[in-house]
C-alpha cells in the first residue's frame, strides 16, 4: 500500500530566490540542485520523519509574521547553534524539553526556522 513517508519539501514565495538559496547554503550548509535539499539517513537506529503540525493561531510562529514555519532536524543542536553564531546568525532561543532540544532563528525573509535534535527515550 502506498503511503507518505516524510516531508517532501516546503515551498514559498520570496523576493530573491537566488540570495535565499545562497543564505541556506552559507549559513545552514544545505544545498541542492533545485534549492536546499534534505536527504534522510538512518543513524543510531533512528527512524527519521517529518511532522506537519497545526496551530489555531500563529503565536508559536512569532516573531515571524508568516503563517508557517520550517522545522529542520539536526544531529547536534549545541554544535550547530555555535556554528550558526560563528556565521553571524541570530538565535532567538534555545530550549531543552527532555525529549528534544530546540533552537529558533529567522531566515533572511523573516521565516521562522525551528531546529530540532531528537533525544533518545530513557
Amino acid at each position: 500500500m502506498a503511503k507518505v513517508t516524510g516531508l517532501g519539501g516546503i515551498f514559498y514565495v520570496v523576493e530573491d530566490p537566488a540570495s535565499t538559496r545562497e543564505w541556506y547554503k552559507e549559513k545552514l550548509g544545505i544545498d541542492g540542485e533545485y534549492g536546499p535539499q534534505l536527504n534522510w539517513s538512518l543513524e543510531k537506529g533512528e527512524k527519521p520523519y517529518s511532522l506537519i503540525s497545526h496551530f489555531k493561531d500563529n503565536n508559536y510562529l512569532k516573531p515571524s509574521s508568516a503563517n508557517f514555519m520550517i522545522n529542520l532536524r539536526v544531529d547536534d543542536l549545541d554544535e550547530f547553534v555555535e556554528l550558526l553564531k560563528s556565521r553571524d546568525v541570530d538565535i532567538i532561543d534555545v530550549v531543552d524539553e527532555g525529549y528534544g532540544k530546540f533552537a529558533w532563528l529567522l531566515d533572511p525573509n523573516g521565516i521562522k526556522i525551528e531546529l530540532w535534535q531528537q533525544m533518545e527515550a530513557p
